[in-house]
């Protein structure tokens, strides 16, 4: 195992696949039938367990537990489940990624993510690329969470909610129904304020695509289906996607003008 750095007090199982250059710190556990792909750091007592494949350049900090069984008491401990994480993560102290509940059924992880401590990801959900996940943040099970989605600290999401790419989600709130694309939420109640505005120009979403997306929020807040003259940007074919897609938790509505925030 070239290029590799590994404590001599950590555990690493018989059947793991290791990549190129890398570390493993004091005390870390791998399970069997682990994939690590090049370039991963485990620190000190963290634990990656059975059944996890990791893709490159992921850092787990200490007591993070990657792939751990679910938390569901009808889980049969007996079959295989999965967890995948994709590259480019950083799991902070603390943090809990459980694997798939049913049989053959895996929890997933793009890459780019951010999960600050005790953050917490439950089984069988589908989270994409380049989300941050605040202190504590918990993702119930069967939560589907698009791309660039920000996480206040504490926020918890009950299980089969879909949160649409781009959302920000106020600290401290629990989501219950599902949060469009592109929004900020928040509140008591919970409710769409406006679009992330800051968060969509600094990936570059900005003029005519804003406008678009400025026009088709309006429309939704009134209740009106999108105007015909609204542009099929792809931030808007997303959106229609998305909202046509079938939705166990239902939709957030919107805030009033003068509701606080």
């Amino acid at each position: 195992m070239s290029n590799h750095r590994i404590h001599p007090s950590a555990i690493i199982a018989d059947n793991v696949t290791l990549g190129e250059n890398i570390s493993i710190g004091p005390f870390a556990i791998i399970e069997d039938n682990v994939t690590l792909g090049d370039n991963c750091t485990i620190d000190g007592h963290a634990i990656v367990h059975s059944h996890t494949i990791m893709g490159d350049n992921n850092h787990v900090y200490p007591q993070a537990v990657i792939g751990g069984l679910p938390q569901d008491l009808s889980f049969d401990p007996s079959i295989v489940t999965t967890t995948l994480i994709g590259d480019n993560n950083s799991f902070r102290e603390g943090v809990t990624i459980s694997r798939g509940s049913a049989a053959s059924g895996t929890t997933q992880v793009g890459s780019n993510c951010y999960f600050m401590n005790n953050a917490h990801v439950a089984h069988d959900c589908i989270v994409g690329d380049n989300n941050i996940f605040a202190t504590s943040a918990t993702l119930g099970g069967h939560v589907v969470v698009g791309s660039r989605v920000f996480f206040g600290g504490g926020a918890m999401v009950h299980q089969f909610c879909r949160i649409g790419s781009f959302a920000m989600i106020a600290g401290v709130i629990g989501v219950r129904k599902d949060v469009m694309p592109y929004t900020l939420i928040g509140g008591q109640p919970v409710k769409h304020y406006r679009l992330n505005t800051i968060g969509l120009r600094r990936a570059g979403i900005t003029g005519d695509r804003y406008k678009a997306l400025s026009k088709a929020f309006r429309c939704l807040k009134d209740n009106q289906p999108l105007a015909d003259d609204i542009p099929d940007t792809d931030e808007i074919v997303h959106l229609k996607h998305w909202l046509a897609a079938d939705s166990d938790r239902g939709i957030y509505g919107f805030a009033s003008p003068n509701h606080d925030q």
